[in-house]
């Protein structure tokens, strides 16, 4: 994509993704190298997604990027970081193509504009769809064709596992540099065609806690984190691995559930605790086990990142059924039909044995919207050149 054309511009989405085998806490806090292997779920684009265009020109005098229609300081370190490797990677491969000059685009200044469908930092793993978007985007015009976990990784760690679709682990790796720190895809987005994925959104407000500052203070403090990473993640990974490939719902469902409470207990074993989980949170943990115990088997899981909003897990076959539980336990207030997004959910009856079992008294308006969707591919490219974010002169198109 790169070459000496006065100006190239590309646009791709990326995805987010929810890890159920939580990552928390660094090894390496420059290098973004984490303390145990992670394996997330890549959700799909038609419903949640960043977009971002990267535009390269000989006539750009400094780096620039817009989040959100907002421009950032392109000076933040992980934007840097991102910068930096991506330009070392392309003169690396052209110095190894050719004996000829690298082409003047690799010192052309790159502007960067990129929007989010979904509130940022609210929990929903916006980082790691911006920062493999960014990866993704910038390895086009610069025409870098090498694995993207490092460049990614640098800007935000789990946004390594947004560059694949389906079931992807991070490797956490065993070495200083971290080059066996990577990305790969367990199994594709077409490998479980029945898993749902319903997100509760709980709150859209940015956490109190931010991820970065949570982890470095559980990694000083948390001698169950330490445990937790080198005793109990490595057994869980593997088995989680065989659950995805086995399409065994109850095993997945499960494991899910109990990494995420493992993860929020490292939260509370952390001096001082971060807890952000909040009581919406409690009541839809308490509204699974009970929905699961009226059935006698797992058939919906939670999981929670760092924020209050609850990612479900469950088969198409129960989701009718579950977002019922969820409306009549937490009663949209004023927006009953804009309460559900994404996918259809076609309306179903509650059975007054469920609602029994259920035992809660509702609590109205505290679930602000459930976003329905499923599993996703990961980056793609945009032909369109209506798609671009950013005008030919290198400035955010005006809005529509």
């Amino acid at each position: 994509m790169a070459s000496d054309k006065s100006l190239v511009a590309v646009t791709c989405t990326a995805p987010i993704n929810i890890a159920v085998i939580k990552y928390w806490g660094k090894r390496d806090e420059e290098l973004i190298l984490p303390i145990n292997s992670s394996l997330s779920v890549t959700l799909h684009q038609d419903q949640l997604k960043t977009t971002t265009t990267a535009v390269i020109s000989k006539d750009f005098t400094e780096d620039q990027i817009w989040l959100n229609g907002r421009k950032e300081d392109v000076g933040q370190p992980r934007i840097q970081a991102c910068l930096r490797e991506i330009r070392r990677l392309a003169r690396k491969r052209r110095s190894a193509d050719d004996k000829d000059p690298p082409p003047l685009s690799l010192s052309y200044k790159v502007h960067v504009a990129s929007v989010n469908n979904f509130p940022t930092a609210a929990g929903l793993a916006s980082s790691a769809a911006g920062y493999a978007c960014l990866a993704y985007a910038l390895a086009q015009v610069y025409g870098v064709e090498h694995d993207l976990s490092e460049v990614a990784r640098r800007g935000s760690g789990s946004a390594c596992r947004s560059l694949y679709g389906g079931f992807v682990e991070w490797q956490m790796g065993e070495q200083a540099d971290g080059k066996d720190s990577i990305a790969r895809q367990v199994a594709s987005e077409l490998h479980w065609p029945e898993l749902r994925v319903l997100i509760l959104v709980v709150s859209a407000e940015k956490k109190p806690t931010s991820s970065t500052v949570g982890m470095q203070t559980s990694v000083e403090t948390s001698p169950l984190l330490r445990f937790r990473a080198e005793a109990v993640v490595p057994a869980r990974m593997a088995e989680m691995i065989r659950y995805i490939k086995e399409r065994d719902f109850q095993g997945f469902g499960q494991l899910t559930m109990k990494d995420s409470n493992q993860f929020h207990a490292t939260c509370l074993d952390t001096f001082p605790p971060i807890s952000y989980l909040n009581d919406v949170s409690r009541r839809i943990i308490h509204l699974v086990h009970r929905f699961n115990t009226h059935h006698g088997q797992t058939k919906v899981a939670y999981t929670f990142d760092a924020g209050p909003n609850a990612v479900i897990f469950t088969l198409d076959d129960t989701m009718a059924e579950f977002v019922a539980a969820v409306r009549h336990s937490f009663p949209p207030e004023s927006n009953g039909d804009k309460f559900l997004k994404g996918l259809p959910v076609r309306p179903a009856l509650l059975s007054d044995e469920v609602k029994a079992a259920l035992d809660m008294a509702p609590t109205p308006g505290v679930i602000k919207y459930i976003i329905a969707t499923q599993v996703g591919p990961g980056p793609q490219i945009l032909d369109d050149p209506q798609a671009h974010l950013l005008g030919p002169d290198g400035l955010p198109k005006p809005a529509a």
